[in-house]
C-alpha cells in the first residue's frame, strides 16, 4: 500500500503565502514552530530560486520588516485543483485544532487583505471605492459585473469563485470576504445570492449608507 508522502517545509511555506498572503519570518516561524535561522535559511534558498520576493513595510514602531510573498513563478506552481491541497489542510487542522482554528486563518486572511487593499480605498468616493472593488475581484479571478442602481446602491455580481471549494466546505470564508467588503467600503453590504448555496453566481447589495 503506498504511503502519503509528507509536505516539505518549502510547500507548507509556499502553501501559506498562497493562502494567507505576504509573511515576514517572524510570522512564518510562528506558524510552523520551528528555527528563525531554519526558516530564513528557506527563505534564501526560495528567492534564489525565483519563488518568492521581498519587500520592507514600515512599522508603526520599529524599524520597517521584510515581507515575502509569492512570484508569478510560484503562482504557476500551483494548478486549479490546488484547492484540494488545501482541503486536505484545511481538514486536518480542524480535526487536531478544531474549527475554530480554521476560522481564525480565514480571519487573519481577511486581515491580510483588508491591509492590502485598504490603501487604494483612501481619497476614493463611495462610487469610486465600489468600482475599485470591482476590478480587484476581478483581477483575483472572480469575473465581476457591477451595476448602479437608481437609488444609489450598486450590485456586484462575481460569476466565478477561485476558492467556491473550499468555501463549499468552510462558510466562514464567505462571512469573511463580506466582511473584507464593508471593511474596504465602509458601508452595508448583503449577500443576495451564494455559489455554494446552490446559486448561478455570488451577488452583494452595496447599500450607500454607513456601516451602523
Amino acid at each position: 500500500m503506498s504511503q502519503i508522502q509528507p509536505i516539505s517545509t518549502r510547500e507548507r511555506i509556499l502553501h501559506m503565502m498562497k493562502t494567507v498572503g505576504p509573511l515576514s519570518a517572524k510570522e512564518i516561524t510562528h506558524e510552523l514552530q520551528i528555527t528563525e535561522m531554519a526558516v530564513r535559511r528557506h527563505l534564501g534558498s526560495m528567492e534564489r530560486d525565483g519563488l518568492i520576493e521581498s519587500k520592507m513595510i514600515r512599522q508603526t514602531l520599529g524599524r520597517p520588516t521584510a515581507v515575502y510573498g509569492l512570484t508569478d513563478t510560484a503562482e504557476g506552481m500551483f494548478p486549479k485543483s490546488y484547492s484540494t491541497l488545501t482541503l486536505d489542510l484545511l481538514d486536518s487542522l480542524a480535526e487536531e485544532s478544531g474549527e475554530d482554528m480554521v476560522n481564525h486563518l480565514f480571519e487573519r486572511r481577511k486581515e491580510k487583505l483588508t491591509q492590502r487593499y485598504e490603501s487604494e480605498m483612501q481619497g476614493k468616493d463611495f462610487n469610486e471605492k465600489v468600482l475599485r472593488l470591482a476590478e480587484i475581484q476581478n483581477e483575483n479571478g472572480y469575473m465581476t459585473e457591477c451595476t448602479a442602481q437608481e437609488d444609489g446602491s450598486f450590485v456586484l455580481k462575481e460569476h466565478n469563485c477561485p476558492i467556491s471549494q473550499i468555501a463549499d466546505q468552510f462558510n466562514h470564508a464567505c462571512e469573511c470576504e463580506l466582511k473584507l467588503f464593508e471593511t474596504l467600503l465602509d458601508t452595508k453590504v448583503e449577500r443576495t445570492e451564494c455559489l455554494v448555496e446552490q446559486g448561478k453566481r455570488c451577488v452583494y447589495v452595496i447599500h450607500k449608507q454607513p456601516k451602523p
